[in-house]
């Protein structure tokens, strides 16, 4: 019996997009920062009790190779919501390319100067780790074996050590903060005032330090 069901995958950082990079443009005047490495892996039974055939996944993957060649921007959000749709208010990067490597989707995401892209950004330079979630539909049987599986996006997590230790929303944490809303304005300001950097970046460290990531 199968099922068509909403799938996603965690991926914990040691695993999933582990190199951050920062690169400059053309121009040599944009340095712009991407984090590279699996999106998702395939041919093995995952923590959810899943298996992607490798075929699957690399039908995915072409799909999503084909939107960018066709300049289709490829949205992710920070965490992601349950559902298979991309809320603008929560973009924070776009996949600019993905590609097989044995089993595995492999990927390479830019960080946009959104406010949620800012503070993914904040949390990386000062040294938290993130992973990525893959979202998409297909069917599931009884086995676990999914098939016509369908990538929408990968968002970007911040994942736990433990495997079973899902973590509340990145957002929701930071709206549920007195300072979230604050927080969230400096992180909107920083495109066009680069002395609220500062501001934002303290602001940021005392959330990081009470989350206790």
């Amino acid at each position: 019996m199968k099922s068509t069901s909403l799938l996603i995958e965690h991926l914990t950082y040691d695993k999933a997009a582990a190199e951050v990079l920062t690169e400059t443009d053309a121009s040599g005047q944009n340095k712009h920062m991407y984090m590279k490495g699996i999106f998702i892996e395939g041919s093995l039974r995952n923590q959810n009790g899943r298996v992607y055939p490798t075929h699957e996944i690399r039908k995915a993957v072409d799909q999503i190779k084909e939107q960018i060649r066709k300049n289709n921007s490829v949205l992710g959000e920070c965490d992601h919501p349950q559902e298979l749709q991309i809320h603008l208010d929560r973009v924070s990067h776009k996949i600019t390319d993905m590609w097989m490597d044995g089993n595995n989707g492999m990927g390479k995401l830019q960080i946009l100067p959104t406010p949620l892209g800012n503070i993914i950004k904040t949390l990386l330079e000062s040294g938290v780790k993130l992973g990525v979630s893959s979202r998409g539909s297909g069917n599931v049987d009884d086995s676990g074996q999914v098939s016509e599986f369908d990538m929408l996006t990968v968002d970007v997590v911040a994942n736990p050590s433990a495997p079973n230790a899902y973590p509340k929303p990145v957002y929701e944490q930071l709206m549920n903060r007195r300072h979230g809303y604050r927080t969230l304005d400096l992180a909107e300001s920083i495109k066009q005032d680069p002395r609220a950097q500062k501001h934002l970046q303290k602001a940021l460290l005392t959330w990081i330090d009470d989350l206790k990531l």
